[in-house]
């Protein structure tokens, strides 16, 4: 059966409707401007729905246009985990639409995150080149990349000072690749607190001006790069390789040793997973005037816990009574640091900063949460049988009880 619209033409309708009389003239004339109110309203549609189509074609081609995301990386270490779990962040983030890893070659490729690349990553691209060469020049580091790349995004967590590949990087973002922000993963250890410090420590705080990574923030700065330096603390991960923090204090839980923790062990760390930092390092797109603006930026969890709570922790994680944790407080200025993996005094960040001007979220972790996987691993690592160096635990502990 066809439908009315198909099987009456305006012409008969209207016909129809004269030999009916006025009042069904009436009738026909305001059916005749619903009909074209309708034809109206469907061509209407029709070029409105063309230009959301063209406007979302002209947002992505902004996209594509300014999108590209260069991160390099180190050969490994503290630092280690974070271009992986960076790339895996900024794969999901509407402004990037690709993303390449100069990866340094110094690195073990059957080792984690590395060993990863692959399969976690598959469209990030990973080109290799020797991060420690000192005659690498911006020409040659832009011919390794392509030669006709341009990156606006850039994220460095390789370099260590404005000199080398460091240098060259910087100058190839400078010269060649258009780059509207140029993140650097400084380091928050080259504070120096003073006796009037509050703690946590704010990017105002005073630094080690000679630390190579004071003096790349420098160089970059006076190049004219739109910088954005962030500084980490101390970072654990699901595929981290540098682990001396956490299993400083579980090689002592596990053998029934005492934790040797310098002065009262109420002293604050940030201990960060590696995805949180990650997502901070990322958080620079949410506000890219905002970030070069401030410029610096603390990174670290606001879950601080103390270096007793720590070693707590780790006990519940290793499946240990609270009460047979053995700890001896000691003064490190008499007897030093030791083998203990803090600084034996507060020296611990927030970041306040990078919520108040970034919008940053804050961590989707806790140090409590982590632990117990933490465990896990540090088993597979062969963590229960290895050997472990005590001597300077003995020596303190002796030296502290004359």
């Amino acid at each position: 059966k066809k439908s009315f619209f198909a099987s009456i033409t305006l012409h008969s309708l209207v016909s129809t409707t004269l030999k009916r009389g006025k009042r069904m003239m009436t009738k026909a004339t305001s059916l005749t401007a619903i009909l074209a109110a309708l034809l109206a309203s469907s061509s209407d549609a029709f070029i409105g729905s063309n230009r959301v189509s063209n406007a979302a074609s002209t947002k992505a081609s902004s996209s594509l246009y300014m999108s590209a995301a260069l991160i390099v990386q180190n050969k490994g270490g503290g630092h280690g985990e974070l271009g992986f779990q960076l790339a895996k962040n900024l794969s999901s983030n509407p402004k990037i639409t690709s993303i390449t890893i100069l990866q340094d070659e110094a690195c073990d490729d059957t080792a984690q995150p590395f060993a990863s690349y692959s399969t976690d990553i598959p469209d990030v691209t990973i080109i290799k080149a020797n991060l420690s060469d000192e005659s690498m020049t911006a020409e040659s580091l832009n011919s390794i990349l392509g030669g006709e790349s341009s990156f606006e995004y850039v994220w460095d967590n390789a370099s260590k000072k404005p000199q080398g590949a460091g240098k060259a990087i910087c100058d190839a973002a400078k010269a060649y690749w258009n780059t509207k922000l140029f993140t650097y993963v400084s380091s928050a250890g080259m504070y120096q607190p003073t006796p009037d410090t509050t703690f946590p420590m704010a990017e105002t705080t005073p630094i080690k001006e000679s630390a190579g990574q004071a003096l790349f923030d420098n160089y970059a700065v006076e190049l004219g790069l739109p910088l954005v330096s962030i500084r980490p603390q101390y970072i654990y991960g699901p595929k981290a390789n540098k682990y001396d923090y956490i299993d400083w204090y579980f090689d002592r839980l596990v053998r029934n040793l005492p934790l040797l923790i310098p002065g009262d062990g109420t002293q604050k760390v940030s201990l960060t997973n590696s995805e949180d930092v990650a997502s901070l390092l990322a958080s620079v797109l949410n506000d890219e005037d905002a970030a070069i603006q401030q410029r610096y930026f603390n990174c670290g969890t606001d879950d601080l816990v103390s270096y007793d709570e720590v070693g707590l922790l780790c006990a519940d994680a290793a499946g240990i009574d609270r009460a047979n944790v053995k700890v001896e407080h000691y003064d490190a200025d008499a007897y030093g640091k030791g083998k203990f993996p803090f600084r034996p005094s507060n020296f611990y960040v927030a970041p306040d900063m990078a919520k108040a001007k970034l919008g940053w979220v804050g961590p989707s972790h806790s140090l409590k949460g982590d632990l117990a996987s933490y465990y896990d691993g540090y088993k597979e690592r062969g963590g229960l049988d290895r050997k472990v160096d005590v001597m300077k635990d003995y020596e303190i502990v002796v030296a502290s009880k004359l």
